[in-house]
């Protein structure tokens, strides 16, 4: 009787351990990855603004991994009408670019930017995070309200942090939106010195009182403002 009575909860222990963990092995599986995929299609289809890695995991069930899915949806759109593009740290579906004459017909040109509006912009993007101090220095003039202000409406441009110097002045940047329009997956992609030249957008040699690009001569830029010699990268 004491060896009954010894032995006989062990199988009841047993089977509620065995009972409690199996759901266990199952309560978080994620979905298989053919699903996933079909997830983070369904998610970039549908929204209006490109959707970053972070956005797309706290949309889908848990356990998913939507970096990987992304991989074999770039793969299966490889080719096709519409492509799965990165958008600076985000993820979108856009229309293929040697397709983007089909599109012309649907694009509405609002306005047009201003000479001044447009140097501003370049400043910006090859040299960014740029004051409104340093973009004054490089253009020769000074940069009225109204460009900048312009250019911050349409969100091409935000401000970033401000400078660790006397008066810590607002540094200006580039945004999604700026990339996304030119699709560009980050602003090293812009077009270098050596393409500039080519397309017949700059001159060979820079204007008096202009900053050296990099690879002119930097003879006399001591005084130049840190980072203005990668203005243009070639």
């Amino acid at each position: 009787m004491t060896d009954a009575e010894d032995t006989a909860p062990e199988a009841p222990e047993t089977g509620t351990v065995a009972e409690a963990e199996a759901p266990r092995e199952t309560l978080f599986e994620a979905p298989p990855i053919a699903e996933q995929e079909r997830m983070v299609e369904a998610i970039l289809f549908a929204s209006a603004e490109p959707v970053t890695v972070r956005e797309l995991e706290a949309r889908m069930p848990h356990g998913c991994d939507p970096a990987e899915a992304l991989v074999y949806l770039r793969k299966r759109y490889d080719g096709r009408g519409v492509r799965v593009v990165r958008v600076g740290d985000a993820w979108a579906i856009r229309t293929a670019p040697d397709l983007g004459f089909l599109m012309q017909k649907e694009t509405v040109e609002t306005r047009k930017l201003s000479r001044a509006a447009i140097e501003t912009l370049a400043i910006i993007a090859y040299h960014q995070p740029v004051t409104r101090a340093e973009i004054e220095e490089v253009r020769g003039v000074s940069v009225s309200r109204g460009t900048v202000d312009q250019l911050l409406e349409m969100e091409w441009i935000r401000f970033g942090r401000r400078k660790m110097t006397p008066g810590r002045p607002v540094t200006f940047v580039v945004t999604q939106d700026f990339l996304d329009h030119f699709g560009l997956e980050n602003a090293r992609d812009l077009p270098g010195l050596k393409e500039l030249r080519a397309a017949g957008l700059l001159d060979n040699r820079p204007p008096p009182g202009a900053v050296p690009l990099a690879g002119e001569s930097e003879a006399g830029d001591e005084d130049e403002a840190p980072g203005q010699s990668e203005l243009f990268e070639d």
